[in-house]
């Protein structure tokens, strides 16, 4: 038996939708790194560690290597989650909140005028992210996301057990999951990445864009014929395919 409340849900219009990574795509850095960093600061994180880091993120900085950056990114996650069960819930709140109010407005121009102007068209705008579900829910708050999903914390007795439910590889999953909670549409649906991590809900909407990407989306995109967007000092280049080669569409002041 069909509930009224079920009707009338499937007789509401369904609304477009634009989804969107966090870290490197509306944020200029990385919340999981800041929070990492914040941490360390409030001596929350072993100084061989932070040491260690420090090490691995100079030889990315000063490009070492091409995997540099990746070798740093994972040791970080490594010692954050190691810590993670020792570290109090208040000082890891407290870091969150430093995060967030120094990089909420730290953000590219062409995800955040593309964010508003979707919002004013009536998309459903979601953000699905590496970033801890903490900041992400902040952050959705601060620039009016519907939906927003990132890994969580699970905590016990007041303290963190060490267990986290992880995002970045499930997103096209989670993409699904939110379209069909919201009733949404997949016509002109868009998405925006910038790494391997977002090629799954990329791969799912109408309109992809791959957004100042790595090297390997770089490839794929342009194997797929995906506008390629990049933003750079204060210009954002709009690349577009056309035949076999991409031709600069249009550049903007960013």
């Amino acid at each position: 038996m069909i509930t009224v409340s079920e009707q009338a849900t499937r007789h509401e219009p369904q609304k477009k939708f634009a989804v969107f990574d966090i870290d490197g795509t509306l944020i200029r850095w990385q919340l999981y790194h800041a929070i990492t960093d914040k941490l360390g600061k409030l001596g929350y994180l072993p100084a061989d560690s932070l040491e260690r880091l420090h090490t691995m993120r100079m030889e990315w900085k000063n490009r070492n290597s091409i995997d540099a950056y990746h070798h740093y990114e994972a040791e970080m996650v490594a010692v954050f989650q190691k810590a993670l069960s020792n570290i109090p819930i208040e000082a890891y709140s407290t870091a969150v909140t430093a995060v967030f109010d120094t990089y909420k407005d730290q953000v590219y121009t062409y995800t955040r005028e593309l964010i508003a102007h979707l919002k004013q068209k009536g998309y459903l705008i979601f953000a699905i992210s590496g970033s801890p579900q903490d900041v992400l829910q902040k952050i959705g708050e601060h620039y009016g996301f519907d939906a927003v999903v990132g890994p969580r914390y699970e905590q016990k007795d007041g303290s963190f057990t060490g267990q986290i439910s992880l995002t970045h590889t499930r997103k096209g999953e989670i993409l699904q999951e939110l379209v069909a909670e919201h009733n949404a549409s997949w016509q002109d649906s868009i998405a925006v990445g910038d790494s391997p991590s977002d090629i799954a809900m990329l791969e799912l909407v109408e309109k992809p864009v791959a957004f100042n990407p790595t090297g390997d989306l770089y490839e794929l995109a342009l194997e797929k014929k995906w506008p390629i967007i990049v933003e750079r000092k204060n210009v954002i280049y709009n690349l577009h395919p056309q035949g076999d080669q991409y031709v600069l569409q249009e550049k903007s002041r960013g």
